[in-house]
């Protein structure tokens, strides 16, 4: 008898388990089932198309070649049979059987398997407050989602997104596009929690409102008012007006399935499986959102869901179930967005990850431009480098900017994975022409920074720390050494000001009994007058990260800022 592989969830990691275990295992009989109408859709393009980026909603469940990916497609190229609107509504494991459930009908059949793959996904988190249920209150998951959405967004109406993370912002920028004037909602204090350290994030908040973009951090909804639909969010005493609300605070794994059948449910809520996606059923098998994963820098596990893991776990699931051998060692946590003008991502660990975790680290704030800054086209961005302070080990790498951060957290990642230093990500051989870097690629550029502090040839501080001082009133000189012509176009308020170039001559206008740091524009020169003032016989110098271009506070000669709430 053929081999009959059964997996429940026909999304990417299902569809990709079920595809690849049919290639491995041709003679084996896999059959794909599904509670919901739509299959192997990109759930990811759901905001560029309720925004008209994607024109069609068939785009989102296509081949690269425009053969939409429906039941039909899976039988005739994939040699997989497809049940939709059919729901898996237990699994007896001693006789390896799933009972099933006809959505539309209400049938009820069952199959027998010998591996099963339970890829089930998640399930947007639900909070529990009032009026939750109110019309005009929705998620962002299913091709019906996102068609609900889509509709509801009308222009001149009033948005609330509940949730700042990368749906969220992502579905921010969306109905912004459609018209629509839209607040964010965040429980923490800053965006991208978890994504993006504290200094980080301001720069994404800022672009959010120079495009009009309400954000509010710090703030918990606690309910909904409305009648025949929902009109007001509720933030404890306060009210906002929403015509409509998207609710974005994260996801849960579905695992009641496996929770009722006795798979194992790990530590993070979701399934438990080893590194070739096994249960603690030899021939039950998990992948994707619905399991958790080992993060490869702490050793702890971890339920981050993204589509690029789910693919990578579904195809080691198929390729296992199907009797081949395959392993999926861990994930280090890579994720990137787009809001509006502005590219944000992370590689690895953030600050407060690693501080969380035990590790004692150095950072590095490092802005500089995405390729050779006379190129035509060349954009800002801002890079922060983690590593270990005892052995250089590079932990964690984010960016946000105009420009390309792509290429620079994929490098990262590389060089995190296989447990690099900086010393050895400074002396990698990135490609290089003025169209696509400057010589000295600014996440060289970054790693050689990094490798100064930690032999104590740099002493940087970052700008959230010079904040808290100017706040606390701390009595120090914070040194401006740009060109008078820069000082007068922008600067930070109590900034003193002398130029790198009078500055040996100007010794004697600071004082050696405070704590001196210097800055420019990006703190390459400040850096070198940290150096000159040590070489003088200053005992407290310092020089600010990444510079005025770092800096995510008011400046003064603008009006823009990105203050602490």
């Amino acid at each position: 008898m053929n081999m009959r592989i059964i997996v429940i969830g026909a999304n990417a990691a299902g569809a990709k388990a079920a595809s690849k275990a049919k290639r491995i295992n041709p003679t084996a009989d896999v059959t794909l089932i599904d509670r919901g109408s739509f299959i192997s859709y990109g759930a990811c393009g759901i905001p560029y198309f309720v925004s008209d980026t994607v024109a069609d909603i068939k785009e989102l469940m296509s081949t690269p070649v425009g053969v939409v990916r429906d039941a039909q497609f899976f039988k005739k190229v994939k040699g997989v049979t497809v049940k939709t609107n059919t729901e898996v509504v237990s699994i007896d494991r001693g006789t390896k059987v799933v009972h099933l459930s006809e959505t539309t009908t209400s049938v009820k059949t069952s199959l027998e398997y010998d591996r099963l793959i339970l890829a089930m996904g998640s399930s947007p988190f639900i909070p529990n407050i009032g009026n939750i249920d109110l019309p005009n209150i929705l998620t962002v998951k299913s091709i019906e989602d996102a068609e609900l959405l889509k509709n509801c967004a009308i222009s001149g109406d009033s948005a609330c997104i509940v949730g700042g993370g990368l749906i969220g912002l992502e579905t921010a920028e969306a109905l912004q596009q459609k018209g629509m004037r839209v607040t964010v909602i965040e429980m923490q204090e800053q965006l991208l929690p978890g994504v993006l350290d504290r200094e980080m994030a301001f720069l994404v908040k800022k672009q959010l409102n120079l495009q009009g973009v309400r954000v509010m951090t710090g703030c918990k909804v606690t309910g909904f008012t409305g009648n025949t639909a929902v009109e007001k969010v509720c933030i404890g005493e306060q009210e906002l007006p929403a015509d409509l609300v998207v609710l974005a605070p994260g996801v849960t794994p579905n695992v009641e399935l496996a929770r009722a059948a006795g798979i194992e449910i790990g530590i993070t809520g979701a399934i438990a499986v080893d590194t070739r996606q096994c249960t603690n059923d030899p021939d039950i098998f998990a992948c994707g959102d619905c399991c958790e994963t080992t993060h490869l820098i702490t050793g702890n596990k971890v339920h981050i869901p993204l589509g690029s893991t789910a693919n990578k776990q579904g195809r080691v699931a198929g390729i296992n179930a199907a009797g081949g051998e395959a392993t999926f060692s861990g994930i280090i946590g890579t994720s990137i967005l787009r809001v509006f003008d502005i590219n944000a991502g992370k590689t690895g660990l953030t600050e407060t990850e690693a501080l969380a975790n035990g590790f004692e680290i150095e950072t590095v704030l490092s802005p500089a431009h995405d390729k050779a800054h006379f190129f035509p086209g060349a954009k800002p961005i801002i890079l922060k480098l983690i590593a270990e302070k005892s052995s250089g080990r590079l932990l964690g790498l984010q960016a946000v900017g105009e420009g390309a951060v792509d290429k620079r957290l994929d490098a990262a990642a590389t060089a995190i994975t296989f447990h690099a230093t900086a010393e050895q990500l400074s002396q990698i051989d990135l490609a290089y022409a003025p169209p696509y870097s400057a010589a000295m690629d600014n996440l060289i550029v970054a790693a050689d920074i990094l490798k100064n502090k930690l032999i104590g040839h740099g002493r940087g501080i970052s700008p959230h720390e010079v904040k808290r001082k100017f706040d606390d009133d701390d009595d120090f000189v914070l040194l401006d050494v740009r060109s008078p012509a820069e000082h007068m176009e922008i600067g930070i308020e109590g900034a003193k000001l002398i130029p790198l170039g009078m500055l040996r001559e100007k010794l004697d206008e600071l004082p050696r009994d405070k704590e001196i740091i210097a800055f420019c524009k990006v703190s390459l020169r400040g850096y070198e007058a940290q150096k000159i003032l040590d070489a003088a016989g200053f005992k407290n110098t310092k020089f600010m990260d990444g510079g005025i271009l770092a800096w995510p506070y008011l400046l003064r000669g603008t009006n823009t800022m990105n203050e602490l709430l």
